[in-house]
């Protein structure tokens, strides 16, 4: 089947997107970025195939009925890549307890880190049963790490293996299990997923079909933060600039302004009617206004990076930012706590303030054309997009606005239809 493939190394996140010879899409993945940029891209392209395998059994098991029992069985395959994760960190685990505890607390160690993987297994099994289970991090190493600090918190012992200690001994270990190329691909999986499900004679055909087809791209484009550091050649690079504004423009094709907030830089886009860049302001000298400053205040408040924009959603009383720099960020915030402002309200005028600097590059860039598109990881905080509705329509009156929930794929996007030009 013939394919071509865009990845997107961001700061926080790789992305990697999958079109078919006719432009479609087939698959997409994502995973956390990680020091080593090559494993990053990989597990990316890994994710994406898996989910176009996906697709294809989903092809193949055409009816309603046969939609559920393929996200049930997605969901199987999912539990089994985290299965065998965790049971690889808790290898490495056990390795570094048993070679640098203290030899009396080696035992009790052991017992305990025994017991917390034990529960997290538990857990997910019991995640797997549930037919609507809670939303949590797609990341293993998030998800693992809740878990992992909720279970050690509760069997930690002050005076022997302290909570400090298993937070220690996982810190050493998480990046290691996280770095090393694990299976991780459909094949290595979809037998063991196939058996926790009831209706699996509906499903071999449509999962021996995708199991065989042949997804070897003709072409890989790379884009990103990080694009220099992809394994590919010169001429298989695209600048962050070309590809989201082909890629919101594919996406949105009215589109004559984007805005792409991610985790490193803040990007304002002008395209014409084919999606070609025209004009461009981009801020990548300072975290401010970026993913990674939400992350730093979501640190600051001990709150989840999810949870911010649903908290700043509930301000009644947006408080005023002065700076938004990061280095000065986190002494106005905890003033602003000891002066009695509400966390929501806070966070309400943090985002405002974000947003107002990405609204002077867009100013810089040409201002707000109709159609206006907003993409990047940020673009799925609420908060976030509240305030850039609110600013545009402030600064230049109405105008339509869209924000697909797959935005973050947007630079994927653009990078796989250049993929496909170089071979179509």
């Amino acid at each position: 089947m013939s394919c071509v493939i865009g990845i997107d190394l961001g700061s926080t996140t790789t992305k990697a997107v999958i079109l078919d010879a006719q432009q479609q899409l087939l698959g997409r993945g994502i995973t956390n970025s990680r020091s080593n940029y090559d494993l990053a891209a990989a597990v990316a392209r890994t994710e994406a195939l898996i989910n176009a395998r996906f697709a294809l059994v989903q092809q193949r098991v055409a009816s309603n009925i046969g939609a559920v029992l393929v996200s049930r069985l997605r969901r199987a395959f999912l539990l089994e890549q985290m299965l065998t994760q965790l049971r690889r960190l808790e290898q490495l685990m056990l390795e570094e307890v048993a070679h640098s505890a203290p030899a009396g607390l080696k035992a009790p160690f052991l017992r305990a880190l025994a017991e917390i993987f034990r529960r997290i297994a538990a857990e997910e099994e019991d995640r797997f049963k549930q037919l609507q289970p809670p939303v949590r991090s797609d990341f293993f190493r998030d998800a693992a790490g809740s878990a992992y600090m909720r279970i050690a918190e509760e069997l930690s012992d002050p005076a022997g293996v302290s909570f400090d200690r298993l937070v220690g001994v996982y810190d050493k270990c998480i990046i290691r299990a996280e770095n090393e190329p694990q299976a991780l691909d459909f094949r290595d999986h979809i037998g063991v997923a196939l058996t926790r499900m009831k209706n699996a004679a509906e499903l071999a055909e449509g999962v021996e079909y995708a199991a065989q087809a042949d997804l070897e791209p003709l072409a890989t484009v790379g884009t990103g933060y990080g694009r220099a550091r992809l394994p590919f050649p010169k001429e298989q690079i695209r600048s962050e600039i070309l590809c989201h504004g082909l890629g919101a423009h594919a996406m949105f094709p009215d589109t004559r302004t984007v805005l792409d907030i991610g985790g490193q830089d803040t990007k304002a886009i002008q395209v014409d009617a084919e999606g070609i860049v025209t004009g461009f302001q981009m801020n990548d000298r300072c975290a401010a206004g970026c993913g990674r400053y939400l992350g730093y205040i979501a640190d600051e408040m001990n709150l989840g990076l999810h949870e911010l924009g649903p908290l700043a959603e509930q301000s009644r009383h947006c408080v005023k930012i002065n700076s938004t720099c990061t280095v000065f960020a986190g002494a106005e915030l905890r003033e602003l706590l000891s002066l009695g402002e509400k966390r929501e309200d806070i966070l309400a005028g943090l985002h405002r303030a974000i947003i107002l600097r990405a609204m002077s590059l867009l100013a810089r860039s040409g201002g707000v054309s109709n159609q206006f598109t907003f993409t990047g990881g940020v673009a799925k905080n609420p908060a976030a997009v509240r305030a850039v509705r609110e600013l545009v329509a402030e600064n230049y009156g109405d105008r339509t606005i869209n924000i697909s929930a797959d935005s973050i794929y947007t630079g994927a996007l653009g990078a796989a239809l250049f993929a496909h030009r170089m071979v179509h």
